[in-house]
């Protein structure tokens, strides 16, 4: 997911705006912020993550990143079994400090509980899914799928646009449940065509992502 850290200070109005009221960033705590925070704070961006205390906001997201998400959204709700539901850009809690907001989760059908739900525990995530931005790289490469291995989630997908010719490339991992951490299964390039966490066929070449 595309997005940037928020500053830890209270900026300057912009240059020739009046003193008075407006927009402040908030100031964080002294030991940041908690789930509890990013769920309460007054007028926070739409899918503002919480990365170790830290807000993160999103910025535009490119047409390959929103295209991607529609696809592979479509193509896993085709075959998902009963008991499994596809959802996108849902937090997930994974501790008091860290909710990320995965680009495209399947969760467990029990987990969902009503329109106005907000979040999602980590215990009832199979699979959690980063379409890479350049500005968010090393949080969707390194820093968010250390997480959720750590957090137990079974399954995770890297998710880019292979340089030279915009081809999407789906990197799919699955836990060691011992070390807690990610081991690469596979590299896709054309077609998604997995039995883990179900039954799985979807085609992601250049053009079925260009139909769109």
């Amino acid at each position: 997911m595309t997005a940037e850290p928020i500053a830890a200070q209270t900026p300057e109005p912009p240059p020739g705006s009046a003193d008075g009221p407006g927009t402040r960033w908030p100031v964080p705590p002294r030991d940041g912020y908690t789930v509890d925070d990013l769920f309460t704070l007054p007028d926070l961006p739409p899918h503002t993550e919480l990365i170790d205390g830290s807000l993160v906001f999103v910025s535009p997201p490119r047409i390959f990143h929103s295209r991607m998400i529609d696809l592979l959204v479509a193509g896993l709700r085709r075959t998902v079994p009963g008991e499994l539901k596809v959802c996108r850009e849902m937090t997930v809690v994974l501790d008091r400090r860290n909710g990320p907001e995965p680009d495209l989760s399947v969760v467990r059908a029990e987990a969902i509980t009503g329109l106005e739900q907000t979040c999602f525990q980590a215990e009832d995530v199979l699979l959690a899914v980063e379409v890479v931005s350049p500005d968010s790289e090393a949080r969707d490469r390194d820093t968010k799928p250390r997480k959720y291995a750590a957090a137990g989630i079974p399954y995770f997908w890297l998710v880019e646009m292979a340089e030279g010719n915009q081809h999407p490339v789906v990197r799919v991992y699955e836990i060691d449940p011992v070390n807690k951490t990610y081991a690469l299964t596979g590299i896709h390039h054309d077609k998604l065509d997995l039995s883990l966490p179900y039954d799985i066929d979807v085609d992601i070449s250049l053009d079925a992502l260009s139909e769109l």
